[in-house]
Order: structure tokens, then sequence, then C-alpha cells
């Protein structure tokens, strides 16, 4: 959690449907909506760097920008993303691609501002897992468990051979996990996942 800060209300969703941004040559943009198909987010990933630097802002205009996850290191299997607030400028935490683990099933380990794990975002199934590295129309499903492995959320992308879309559902009222994080852990997963698509 982010201790005693208050979170702007498009943090303090239940859902979250990330939809790829159709028709744009360079780099990835993606908008954030709730249940209720309202704009919350619109994230964009800078093209042509050899770093990944994403974006996060409250809407297409780009005045407010509320998240910035960022990599130091030149893109390898097991990239660190470390995310920052926007307004605040502080550290949120950070986000880690179990490297060779993930070539079989994805496996990500989210870190607290300190460094300490907070939580872990897996494939929910092995079997499904294998078969989606083969049939890409096998959408993939995920979940996001805390540091004392309990459910946090949900994630699942939607099968639609023209749109890349995935939707983020958070189980507990007041996650173990900093919705921050959370958020960004949904705008990573289509962005790097299933760049290929």
């Amino acid at each position: 959690m982010a201790g005693k800060e208050t979170l702007i209300s498009a943090f303090q969703q239940d859902y979250y449907l990330f939809r790829r941004k159709v028709l744009r040559l360079f780099g990835g943009a993606f908008h954030v909506y709730d249940e209720r198909g309202n704009l919350l987010f619109y994230s964009e990933q800078k093209p042509f760097r050899l770093r990944e630097d994403m974006r996060v802002y409250s809407d297409e205009t780009k005045a407010q920008e509320l998240l910035v996850i960022r990599t130091p290191q030149i893109l390898d299997l097991a990239a660190t993303y470390h995310v920052r607030d926007g307004i605040s400028g502080l550290a949120v935490g950070a986000i880690r691609r179990k490297g060779l683990r993930s070539l079989v099933r994805d496996e990500w380990v989210l870190l607290g501002p300190d460094g300490g794990e907070v939580g872990r975002l897996r494939e929910a199934s092995l079997g499904a897992a294998l078969l989606s590295r083969f049939i890409e129309l096998v959408p993939q499903k995920y979940e996001i468990l805390s540091s004392a492995g309990q459910v946090v959320a949900h994630v699942r992308q939607h099968f639609n051979p023209f749109v890349l879309k995935y939707s983020l559902t958070i189980s507990q009222p007041e996650p173990e996990i900093d919705r921050r994080l959370l958020v960004a852990m949904g705008v990573l997963l289509p962005a790097i996942e299933r760049r290929q698509e």
C-alpha cells in the first residue's frame, strides 16, 4: 500500500481495461478504461530506445504525468522496470521479469520502494502457458500474489485478432500491493509480453 498517501481516484478502481492503440507506426500507446468505459489513463512507450521508457498520463493531452516506468539497463530477458510517481517524483517500486523462467511460464516480481519483494505475477496455468507459446490465439491469464501468497488481482488477455486487450481485476478492497504498481504491471504486460503482435 501507499501508506498514508492519498491516491487520485483513477488509481482506486477495482477494474481496468488496457487497450492498445491501433494504427500507430512507432512506439506503443495504450488507453486504460474503467468498467463503464471511462478513460482513466493514456500510456505511451517511447520508440527507438535501447532502454524502456513508458509514461502514464491522465489522458491523451499528456498534460498530467502520473507514472514513469523505466529500465536503467539495455533490454534483456530479466530487465527491472522502476516505477516512479509522476506527480510527487517518489519511487513507487519496481517490477522485474524472471528471465529464463518466463520463457516457459511468465513470471514477474513486484518490489516495494525499498527493493523488498511485495508480490509476484505469474501465468495462472502452466498448461495454458505452454499452449499459448505455440498457439497465439490462446488468451493468457495471470494472477498477482502478495508476498504472503494471497491472490491480490487477476489479469486476463481478451481474445481479439485485431486489438490487444488486457483486463486487471483487483480482488482485495485494500490490496497489499500499491495500486500504482498494479497499474504499472497492467501497462507492462501488453507492452512487453506480446510485443510481436
